[in-house]
Formats: structure tokens, C-alpha cells, sequence
């Protein structure tokens, strides 16, 4: 419910607070004083957009804050969903900024006006004569049975089986559509698995094949440098080896007249060593190096298919190259594993769907026991406030589809006359009988459900008398479960409310400002006896007044 609402700096108001309480509240006024106002200013709270012309003075922001006592909403998920401090007395607060820019905050949060939008749906209904197309809306209709059947509870179990089966149907035709893809490509991809295969990468050392193919296709170049070295170690008089040989017995010699020398020696001792291996080396080499035509053809061949299956697969290694091996063979063999889900998947939906239709049923079941309970109690209602003809023609048929509440379409006919026919309830019926056709549901949904603040703007437009006063009788029964606020020119309803608010204009320093105020027991009667007799109060009004408020 609303406690309190203050406004600054908006349309005629140039500071307002009030406060509000539970049951139900009426507000009177004279026709401009600023009623509509006071709903703009509720509408930016719950998210409407905003212009400068909302502006009493354009130099100076507008600030609308209304305070909400939230405890019994249920609403902590939704708070959390949307990252928002939850606090049992919420804040929401609205600023326009005389450059035309807007912000919102809930909580002292900022927030952007959808998610402001979507938090007012749980706070307040504001209904006026002209919000009755609603009525000719299916969700609304269902709203109106399944309420009345309590199908919450199976709505709400029925959404999120629907949910999951629905995400099962999109997992199976994602899983069709990639079996159906792999298909396709198995024949190309076994081909491509099999070449990878055949090529035996694993086993491959492109390096050393590079190195192979380099020597083999040197071998006489080779062989010729090889020699050549060993002939120049080996050469008996100017050879390396003969050399060194005469050093090393020179060194030998000296070695014994210092470290140093000895140091050289074994030094030089150490190089004749490895020379001595490297021309032995340089022997064997040699004489293993042979002119290979048949293993150059091989080496050359494999590299040929290596550099190839590269340059398909558009890599530089055998690593990559192996890489997509192992991706191929997965997904050549995946489709078996694919098949296997979508068997599973098949089954799970088979049980989904059983539940489903399971769900949908006990909701179908219980709107056709409703329906003539729901039907009777509209037309007593609806006698009560002058349409003793209304009649209602509700049909609710079982389809094979699933909607998002069930399985049923609805038909919600209307006809207010004898011997006339049913039809589309905003097509058959006038502006005062929509109005308490609509007054009548919300009676009986506020019964059912819990329902918002609800703020009803001169919805008793077009009755009046006894009428008027079994409309009042209405509202403050549903104040028993709910916050009622009624904007009123009846004085029948004005009198049957728990509080009184007036909205009247003042003039000061040649400035028109509209002003709320909470009337007193004595403000009352005197703004009632106005209501029934005009201005000029008599006492003949006074004593009506008093009377329509005991």
C-alpha cells in the first residue's frame, strides 16, 4: 500500500506531502482543481515519461517521492532479480531536471523506467472508465477465473514445466539439426580422417625427414667433403694429426719446468684426442654414406604428402595437423553419442508433455466448475447496481496447443439486455455499465487474489442514487483486503469512505497552486452537504450529509 506521496514543483503543486492510510479513502473536488494532477504525479512514479511542461517553475527540477509498504507483496525475488536493496517501506523517487532529463530511483537506487514499469504493476492499479477495454483482453479474463478457480498454485507449476519442455523442444531440434550436419559431412570428414590416418603423423619427425632429404640428396658432395677432411687430418707429413703428434712430444718435453707448460700439454693431449675420434668419425661416415635412390623417393614422397595435408588444412605443423586428426575422429564418432542424447531427450519430453497435459487439465477442470459460480456472482453484483438484465456467456474449450497458462481458449461474451445478443463485452455495453462490469470483477478478484493499491478515477461516472450507493458499499468491502482510493463527484461514495481527502485550488501572489488536503469529521460534512447542495450549504444538506456518513 501507498503511505505517503510528496510532490514538489509539478503542474499547479508547488510542495505537497500527505499521507495516506489502509481501507478505503475518497477524494472530492471541483472539476480542474488538480485531481488528474495528482494521478500524473502517481504516474511518473510508476514510470511514465516526462516533459518539461510537468514544470511549475522550468528553472527548478520537479521531485515526486512516494513511499510504499511493501511487506505483504512478496516481492523479494524481484528486488533481487534486478539487483535492488529490498526494504519493506520502499522508496520511489522521481526527478525531471529543468533540462528535460529524467531519473528514477528506487531505493535511493537509480533505475531505468521499465524496471520502475515492472515494480509499479504489483504496487498500484489505477482504473479510470476508459482502462475498461482490459476486459476484452484474454489474460485479463483468465485472471478473472483462474482467480476465482485458485489455479494459481497449478499455473505456476504448469509455466515452469512449460519452460523446460520448451527448452527440451529447442535441445532437440538443435540436436536434429546437428546430426543432420554431421551427416553431411561424414562422408568428406571420413575422408579426410582416413588421409590423416594413412599419413601414419604420429610417427613423423618433420624435421629429421627434412634433414634425411637434404643429405640424401647430397650424398656425393658429401662424401667428397668427408674424405677430404680425413685426408687432411691424416696426411703424413703436412696432416693435422702429424702435426699435432710433433707439438704434443715438443710440449711433453717442457711440461716438466712448470704447471703452465704441463697445462698445455694435457690441453693439447686433450685436442689430439678428439681429433683422432673425429677422423675416425669422419671414416665411418664415409664409408656408411651411400647414394640411396629408393629411400631419397620415400623420404621426399612422405614430405611431399606432409607440406600437402599442411597445406589443405592451412597449419605450418604435424602437431596441428594431429590436432585436427583427433577433432575428426571425434566427430565422426559423436554421432553416436548425438543419437543417444536425442533418445533420451525424445523420452523426457514424452514425460513432460504427460505432466503438461496432466497440469492443464486440473486447470481446464477447475475453470469449468468455476465459471457458473464465477458467472452468478457477476450478475448478482451487477443487480445490485442497476443491471438486473446482465448476462454473461463464458465458453472455455481444451485445445492440443499449450499457451502460456494452459491449453484452453476462452470466450467471454457479454449481453445486458433480455432478447439481445451476446457479443464482445466493450462493443455491447455503454460507458456506465462497463464501468461496473469492470467494478464488479475487481470486487470479486480482491476476494481471490492479492491485488494492488487500487485507485478507482470517477468510475460511478454516469449513475447515481441507490446505484451509486451499492457502487460505494462495493469499494469499501473490498478495503477490507486491500488499500481503495476513490476519485468521486457522488457524494453517496464520498461519505462511505474510512478517510477524506479534498483537492482544491488557492490563489497566491497572482499564482494558481492545487492543494490535498485530509478533512476533518466537522471539513466533511460541510464538503459533502457542498456536494449535495452546491455552495450555498443549507441545513436540509447539512443534515443529509451527516446522515450518509453514520
Amino acid at each position: 500500500m501507498i503511505t505517503s506521496l510528496s510532490i514538489e514543483n509539478f503542474a499547479l503543486i508547488e510542495k505537497l506531502s500527505i499521507d495516506f492510510s489502509s481501507g478505503f479513502s475518497t477524494i472530492t473536488g471541483e472539476t480542474g482543481a488538480g485531481k488528474s494532477i495528482l494521478l500524473g504525479a502517481l504516474g511518473l512514479v510508476l514510470g511514465k515519461r516526462a516533459d518539461l511542461t510537468s514544470l511549475k517553475n522550468k528553472n527548478e527540477k520537479c521531485i515526486i517521492e512516494a513511499h510504499f509498504q511493501i511487506a505483504n507483496y512478496n516481492l523479494h525475488s524481484f528486488f533481487s532479480s534486478n539487483d535492488l536493496d529490498y526494504e519493506e517501506e520502499t522508496i520511489i523517487r522521481r526527478e525531471i531536471l529543468p533540462s528535460g532529463k529524467s531519473r528514477a530511483f528506487i531505493n535511493d537506487t537509480p533505475v531505468n523506467l521499465q524496471e520502475l514499469q515492472d515494480l509499479s504493476l504489483f504496487l498500484i492499479d489505477i482504473h479510470s472508465q476508459h482502462q475498461t477495454q482490459e476486459l476484452s483482453e484474454e489474460d485479463f479474463q483468465f485472471q478473472i477465473i483462474d482467480s476465482s478457480a485458485k489455479n494459481q498454485d497449478l499455473i505456476s507449476k504448469y509455466d515452469s514445466q512449460l519452460k523446460l519442455y520448451k527448452k527440451q523442444k529447442s535441445d532437440l531440434s538443435q540436436l536434429n539439426l546437428q546430426i543432420q550436419n554431421a551427416l553431411n559431412e561424414q562422408d568428406y570428414n571420413t575422408f579426410l580422417l582416413k588421409e590423416l590416418v594413412e599419413a601414419d603423423l604420429a610417427n613423423c619427425d618433420q624435421s629429421e625427414l627434412e634433414a634425411t632429404l637434404e643429405k640424401l640428396s647430397n650424398v656425393e658432395s658429401i662424401k667428397e667433403n668427408l674424405v677430404k677432411a680425413e685426408l687432411l687430418a691424416h696426411e703424413e707429413q703436412f696432416g693435422v694429426l702429424h702435426n699435432l703428434k710433433e707439438m704434443r712430444v715438443a710440449l711433453q718435453k717442457a711440461s716438466g719446468f712448470s704447471a703452465t707448460y704441463h697445462s698445455l700439454f694435457e690441453r693439447l693431449n686433450s685436442v689430439l684426442i678428439e681429433l683422432d675420434d673425429i677422423t675416425r668419425d669422419l671414416k665411418n661416415e664415409s664409408e656408411n654414406l651411400i647414394n640411396d635412390p629408393e629411400l631419397l623417393e620415400n623420404v621426399n614422397h612422405k614430405l611431399q604428402l606432409i607440406y600437402s595435408l599442411q597445406k589443405k588444412h592451412q597449419v605450418l605443423t604435424i602437431d596441428e595437423l594431429l590436432e585436427i586428426q583427433n577433432e575428426l575422429d571425434r566427430k565422426v564418432i559423436s554421432i553416436a553419442d548425438v543419437e543417444a542424447q536425442i533418445q533420451f531427450l525424445e523420452k523426457s519430453i514424452k514425460e513432460n508433455e504427460f505432466q503438461l497435459n496432466q497440469l492443464a487439465h486440473e486447470i481446464h477442470e477447475n475453470r469449468v466448475k468455476v465459471i457458473p459460480i464465477l458467472v452468478e456472482k457477476l450478475i448478482q453484483i451487477l443487480e445490485q447496481l442497476g443491471m438486473p438484465n446482465a448476462r454473461f456467456d463464458i465458453k472455455i474449450n481444451e485445445t492440443a496447443s499449450y499457451f502460456k497458462n494452459g491449453k484452453d481458449e476462452l470466450q467471454f461474451l457479454f449481453s445486458a439486455n433480455k432478447g439481445s445478443d451476446f457479443g464482445v463485452v466493450k462493443k455491447v455495453a455503454s460507458g456506465g455499465e462497463l464501468s461496473r462490469i469492470m467494478l464488479a470483477v475487481k470486487a470479486i478478484l480482491a476476494k481471490y487474489s492479492k491485488l494492488p493499491t487500487i485507485i478507482f478515477d470517477e468510475i460511478d461516472t454516469g449513475v447515481s442514487g441507490e446505484i451509486a450507493n451499492k457502487m460505494g458499499d462495493i469499494m469499501k468491502e473490498m478495503s477490507q483486503t486491500m488499500q481503495v482510493f476513490t476519485i468521486t463527484h457522488l457524494p453517496q461514495i464520498a461519505a462511505k469512505g474510512s478517510t477524506h481527502f479534498k483537492v482544491f485550488k488557492t490563489v497566491l501572489n497572482e499564482q494558481t497552486h492545487s492543494e490535498l488536503k485530509r478533512l476533518s469529521n466537522e471539513e466533511r460534512v460541510l464538503e459533502i452537504a457542498q456536494m449535495l447542495s452546491g455552495m450555498k450549504v443549507s441545513d436540509s444538506a447539512i443534515n443529509h450529509a451527516k446522515a450518509l456518513l453514520d
